[in-house]
């Protein structure tokens, strides 16, 4: 269905584009959703940031999750009681795993932005973008922080998912977009001719040409 993470964006930015110009924020969750926000966010001539989310797993059992800690800017933590219950994880241990994984959103957040600040939601219009959709669990812990950061509109964009996964953020966001919806879903990278890992260089290098992009624009529009 698309030809690379560039492909899907840029026909992602072509179902958005009547959000161009507008008082948006487009996030990526890293790594993989950054060549897809990417284009959007150029295309739609809005600020991209990133949505830095990390599991927190079970004392033991680091696959198996117990909560979520969302952006290093002003941490956002979302515990699931019934896993940590389940797994009869204490609180003194559900707070050293979360510090660990703070202090990692923290370096990459410094690795990616330099230690910029992330961007204000409060009012704005925030389209949420990842490459795809499988179980949605990172995709749904972030939405949980961004409602939290009081936004005026939010909008979940993915190239491609099952429909039923879909269903489970009607109650987190005011519209999905979705371009794709396989009955026989698989896995995202069966729907991408090349998905190769997006190393750490390229969210670095996509970000600063997506700023670069702004300041000129910035400087087009300022000239009388």
């Amino acid at each position: 269905m698309f030809e690379n993470r560039r492909d899907a964006g840029l026909k992602l930015a072509n179902v958005l584009r009547s959000y161009r110009g507008q008082n948006c924020v487009v996030l990526a969750l890293p790594r993989g959703g950054v060549p897809v926000a990417a284009e959007v966010a150029r295309a739609l001539e809005v600020p991209l940031d990133l949505l830095l989310v990390r599991k927190i797993g079970a004392p033991g059992e680091p696959e198996l999750a117990i909560g979520s800690v969302i952006d290093g800017g002003e941490p956002i933590v979302i515990r699931d009681g019934k896993m940590i219950q389940l797994t009869h994880t204490s609180e003194t241990e559900f707070d050293r795993i979360c510090a660990s994984e703070l202090e990692e959103i923290e370096r990459r957040r410094k690795l990616y932005l330099g230690g910029r600040r992330p961007e204000t939601l409060a009012g704005k219009i925030v389209i949420v973008v990842d490459d795809g959709l499988a179980t949605g669990n990172t995709m749904r812990a972030g939405l949980e922080a961004v409602r939290q950061r009081n936004p005026k509109y939010v909008v979940m964009a993915v190239p491609v998912a099952p429909a039923e996964a879909l269903e489970l953020f009607r109650d987190l966001v005011d519209e999905i977009v979705c371009l794709e919806t396989p009955k026989w879903f698989g896995a995202v990278g069966y729907y991408y001719n090349d998905f190769r890992q997006i190393e750490d260089e390229e969210v670095i290098r996509y970000l600063r040409e997506c700023s670069s992009t702004r300041q000129t624009m910035a400087r087009r529009d300022s000239v009388p």
